[in-house]
């Protein structure tokens, strides 16, 4: 796995960043209006060979990669650059591709500097105008019928309408100029299909940039505005908003990368993907920049404010091809209807999602442990609970040491490292067991080895690592929600012993453990986050009670009350009033995409299934463009939910700094899996309301499961607080 920048492509990035910020400044983009074409920077894009990087090395270009392309358009969107690059670079590579005199001449005609040449996305009909991006600039339009590729030379200047955003679009009607035919051919139409793909994709890209950008302009604006004697920034109703789209533009930039890679490697899902890529990228860029421009205020609509400039143009290049949700669609048609697409040649693309290699052998002796003790007619291996957990499975996998592969061998584990740690738990998936317990027990585990002392590490971690025991976690107080800081369950040292009395909610697992790692309050004159500590208290202390909670998601939880528990000062983890820094990592292990992308798809898979044997109109459901949109959306989600969860592991593997990696992508994963379902459950009812462990019974067992995801492990206000401070420099927004 490497998701960060490959050094090739660092100078590539800091090239572009560097010259858009010099030569497309806010000043030299309103100086381009209304057209929204500035000659002067063509002029140096041409210098830079920037229009040529995707033409061939044969043809006289730079032969670069995809990847590298979409670098530079994504900062061509950071400055809003007025230029068709996206069109010439394009146009420019079909006719490296086509060949001929015609290409060979406009190719060195667009050298010039003075001859703009782009491209018109829609085949040509006679006597059918259609608007083209550049085209009231261009001295050449490359435009193909069906049949023919050829170059279209105006008689005259275009007419350049009023347009929301300028691009220097102009009125295009085929066959009032001269007409130079470059190619056609069966290969004609596969270069044509191909350009358009291409197209999708660096579009997307500056539509990210455009993104990023408007939201870095309203993150710095909302930290030097000041409203009520507080920047406007720590107010949630503006923090949160951005955070979304911070999260989803991230999401984009990751779909992107993960395209790339998926076209040069071949991957099924990678047409599908190109679609999905535009359609997100649009949406990103339309909900970001109403967002940005919100957080100006009255101020955003100004026209001295730059974020309207944003807020325009990212509209105006989003549309250039029709409505965003024909992509949608055209997704849908590819991933389930087996429509074929032709892809471009990406070149190298060194970015890598896929786990680290290595682990195989430990995945194999764990598949070899499960094949032994799982029987599928007696273990749950369909439901994600407590209630999944057994024993004898647990036990089994201890015995073996590989509940916990990572930990030191004296503890039950391997050491293994993280490749085979993650081939080795990847296995609990492919099998289908929950073990949810060993979960909460890692983290715990964790914990206890960093913070513990010697004799309570000697109590518990052996007899975790060999699957004896499992702990729980005692975060969550009546009163507290996902404040866990706030905590009123009191410790009050007495000679040498502790003496705790409170309560906790949502236990989970109470019922299956023997520790519980508490937080409590042992100073309650500190400031919250300084006046707490942490213990893992014995379950069998006298003064403990357990109380069942059941949930409609068929699960249990546990109310636990504790009454004067006395425990010994070895239970305690850290320092006193030091209990912030001891669950850090622990909660942070909590806050990740998880496996919900797993169930999206799951889903989506049953409701297709269904829409194939249902009917409309005569046709089978499955063919309606509107049921295909819907499918192809959570076919998205679930992409972007795993490519951000992937973010989690791929930045730690690099030593990259994490800007709220994990609450990212646990808050786009849960909110898209609560809307998924919903839509799923509308899209196939009423059979949908049926429940059953298959087929559209999982629709209406997921839509229960979904509710609960944004809530435990961090509500997900609380994490867009968490990612607006850390992705977005907001202030902090909380007491």
């Amino acid at each position: 796995m490497k998701l960060a920048l490959p050094d090739d492509s660092v100078p590539v990035q800091e090239m572009f960043e560097g010259f858009f910020a010099a030569e497309s400044t806010s000043a030299r983009v309103r100086a381009a209006e209304p057209v929204g074409f500035d000659a002067a920077l063509w002029r140096e894009l041409v210098a830079t060979e920037a229009p040529f990087m995707r033409l061939s090395a044969d043809a006289g270009g730079g032969g670069m990669s995809l990847f590298d392309c979409c670098l530079m358009m994504e900062q061509a969107g950071r400055r809003l650059a007025s230029a068709p690059l996206a069109e010439a670079v394009v146009a420019l590579r079909m006719l490296g591709e086509l060949g001929g005199d015609v290409a060979a001449q406009w190719i060195d005609k667009v050298r010039d500097g003075e001859t703009v040449l782009t491209l018109a996305l829609h085949e040509t009909r006679a006597g059918t105008a259609q608007l083209v991006s550049g085209a009231a600039v261009a001295k050449g339009i490359l435009t193909y019928d069906g049949r023919e590729f050829a170059i279209e030379v105006p008689a005259a200047a275009l007419a350049a309408p009023a347009t929301l955003g300028g691009s220097g679009i102009g009125v295009f009607e085929p066959g009032r100029g001269q007409r130079l035919v470059v190619a056609s051919g069966a290969d004609a139409a596969k270069i044509w299909a191909a350009g358009l793909e291409e197209w999708k994709l660096l579009t997307a890209a500056a539509l990210i940039g455009l993104s990023k950008e408007a939201l870095a302009m309203a993150a710095a604006y909302a930290c030097e505005r000041i409203a009520f004697g507080v920047p406007i920034g720590t107010n949630q109703g503006i923090a949160h908003p951005l955070a979304n789209d911070a999260i989803d533009a991230d999401g984009a930039g990751m779909l992107l990368w993960w395209t790339l890679r998926a076209i040069a490697d071949g991957h099924e899902e990678a047409a599908a993907s190109v679609s999905m890529l535009y359609w997100f990228a649009a949406r990103t860029a339309t909900s970001s920049v109403a967002h940005a421009l919100h957080t100006f205020g009255g101020y955003g609509l100004s026209n001295e404010y730059d974020i309207q400039l944003y807020h325009r143009r990212a509209k105006n290049w989003a549309l250039m091809l029709g409505d965003p949700q024909i992509e949608l669609a055209r997704a849908g048609r590819r991933l389930f209807l087996g429509e074929r697409a032709t892809l471009p040649d990406t070149g190298a693309v060194e970015v890598d999602f896929y786990p680290p290699e290595g682990g195989e052998a430990l995945a194999e002796e764990t598949r070899a442990v499960f094949k032994r003790v799982i029987d599928p007619a007696r273990h749950n291996l369909v439901d994600h609970n407590f209630e999944s957990h057994d024993w004898e499975v647990h036990r089994a996998l201890g015995a073996a040491g590989l509940l916990y592969p990572d930990w030191p061998v004296k503890w039950g584990g391997r050491g293994a490292d993280a490749a085979s740690t993650r081939a080795s738990l990847t296995v609990w998936q492919e099998i289908g067991y929950a073990g949810l317990p060993r979960s909460t027990t890692s983290m715990i585990g964790h914990v206890v080895q960093k913070t513990g002392k010697p004799e309570l590490q000697e109590e518990v971690l052996l007899r975790m690592g060999r699957g004896e025991i499992s702990a729980c976690l005692g975060y969550t107080e009546p009163s507290g929600g996902s404040d866990v800081f706030a905590a009123k369950t009191r410790a009050v040292r007495d000679g040498g012993d502790w003496i705790i009395n409170g309560a906790k909610m949502f236990t989970s697992g109470a019922e299956l453990a023997s520790y519980v790692i508490l937080i409590t309050r042992t100073d309650p004159d500190a400031p919250k986050h300084k006046g707490i500590t942490v213990f893992l208290v014995p379950m069998d202390k006298p003064g403990i009670e357990i109380t069942p909670v059941h949930t409609f998601m068929d699960e249990r939880t546990n109310a636990t009350f504790y009454s004067d528990v006395r425990v010994e000062d070895k239970y305690r983890l850290g320092e006193i009033n030091g209990g912030a820094k001891v669950l850090a990592s622990a909660l942070s292990m909590e806050q990740s995409g998880g496996y919900y992308h797993i169930l999206m798809r799951e889903m989506a898979d049953e409701v297709a299934g269904w829409a194939r044997g249902e009917t409309r109109n005569g046709k089978p459901l499955i063919e309606d463009d509107s049921v295909l949109a819907r499918l192809a959306r959570v076919y998205a989600d679930a992409r972007i939910s795993e490519v951000l969860s992937g973010r989690v592991l791929g930045t730690k593997l690099a030593g990259l700094p994490d800007l709220a990696f994990g609450p990212a992508a646990k808050v786009y994963s849960t909110e898209a899996f609560i809307a998924d379902s919903t839509d799923l459950i509308d899209l196939a009812a009423p059979k949908s309301l049926l429940r059953g462990q298959e087929g559209l019974g999982l629709v209406e067992k997921g839509y229960r499961h979904s509710t609960a995801t944004t809530i435990y492990g961090g509500t997900s206000e609380v994490l867009r607080s968490m990612v607006a401070e850390r992705r977005l420099g907001l202030p902090r927004s909380r007491a």
